[in-house]
């Protein structure tokens, strides 16, 4: 996996892409979510550096053989988490990770593990949302979350 520097925009992206395929696919929900959120202005970066940056780890995750797109082992998620200490710029990965897990209005599997891996190496952070303050839920909350049985199916995908 390529490195980039601590607490960097590129580091920061690379979380946010990941949030964007962990479940597999991107969807044209959570496209307009990456436009409409300007996600790419959020972190320092020009529209086309965030494209590459997915574009790069999707490329790492094939030459390292994973299983599937948005499917890291844990050592490697906690050494990418641990690139970003500066807590503004955790708080702001953390809105864009939950902003593009939610543009589709379902949370897969892929996103649950790794929304969960974050509240656990980071902890619980406070969201600012639209002037309000936000708790984030207990890392014991996210992973009873992630860890109940999924008693309904994906909804049909709205393009």
């Amino acid at each position: 996996m390529r490195t980039y520097p601590r607490n960097s925009p590129q580091a920061a992206a690379r979380i946010v892409a990941l949030a964007l395929i962990s479940d597999g696919h991107v969807s044209s929900s959570e496209e307009r979510a990456l436009e409409s959120l300007d996600i790419a202005g959020e972190l320092g970066l020009a529209p086309a550096q965030f494209a590459q940056i997915v574009q790069t780890m999707c490329e790492d995750q094939s030459v390292a053989h994973t299983p599937a797109v948005g499917q890291l082992d844990a050592a490697l998620i906690t050494t990418l988490l641990g690139e970003i200490d500066d807590p503004a710029l955790r708080r702001r990965v953390i809105r864009l990770c939950l902003a593009v897990t939610i543009a589709d209005n379902y949370l897969a599997d892929g996103e649950i593990a790794l929304l969960a891996a974050v509240f656990r190496a980071w902890g619980p952070q406070p969201i600012q949302a639209a002037g309000r303050h936000i708790p984030v839920p207990a890392v014991s909350a996210v992973s009873a979350v992630s860890d109940a049985p999924r008693a309904h199916a994906r909804p049909a995908a709205t393009t």
